[in-house]
């Protein structure tokens, strides 16, 4: 389980894309074309832990440009096509120059579990699939796409808020 210290030590966040900012839903037309749902809110909770000093970036299995698309909305870094979330992770750690304790992975599925023990902060989304609950020190109460980036976000910034430490304290 993550406390307010846990929140408010995060200096950098990777979020898996499908089944986090989606409900894992994907609308295909006629033609092929990929659609998805995302959380709106989302947006102004990545801009209040920018606020805060923490770097977010999106890390992605799949390639989709529906994805970059979000990505640039949110003003995000994205990585995609990523066969090995750990080390991408690990890598980005090591280009920013954080450690692997304060950074959090927000994944849901399976695929995430490698991602997960490669941070300090493994987080869930409350419908992630049961067999990464081991994995995880946190589950979100919020589902992928319903508002959970956006809960993480809040918890973090207000945890960083609260106790009123600049990124430099930890």
């Amino acid at each position: 389980m993550l406390d307010q210290l846990d929140f408010a030590s995060v200096q950098l966040i990777a979020f898996d894309f499908d089944g986090v900012f989606t409900d894992n839903t994907v609308l295909v037309d006629q033609n092929g074309i990929e659609s998805i749902q995302c959380w709106r809110s989302d947006g102004l909770g990545l801009a209040r832990l920018r606020n805060v000093g923490v770097t977010a970036f999106i890390i992605s299995t799949e390639t989709n440009p529906v994805v970059t698309m979000r990505a640039r909305k949110l003003k995000l870094e994205c990585k995609q096509g990523v066969e090995d979330k750990a080390a991408a992770i690990l890598a980005t750690c090591h280009e920013y120059a954080v450690s692997p304790e304060q950074t959090m992975f927000v994944g849901n599925d399976i695929n995430d579990i490698p991602a997960f023990q490669s941070v300090g902060l493994p987080v869930a989304v409350a419908d992630a699939y049961p067999e990464v609950f081991p994995h995880v020190r946190f589950r979100t109460q919020k589902p992928g796409g319903f508002g959970a980036v956006r809960e993480i976000c809040d918890l973090i910034f207000f945890a960083k808020s609260t106790l009123g430490r600049s990124q430099n304290e930890y």
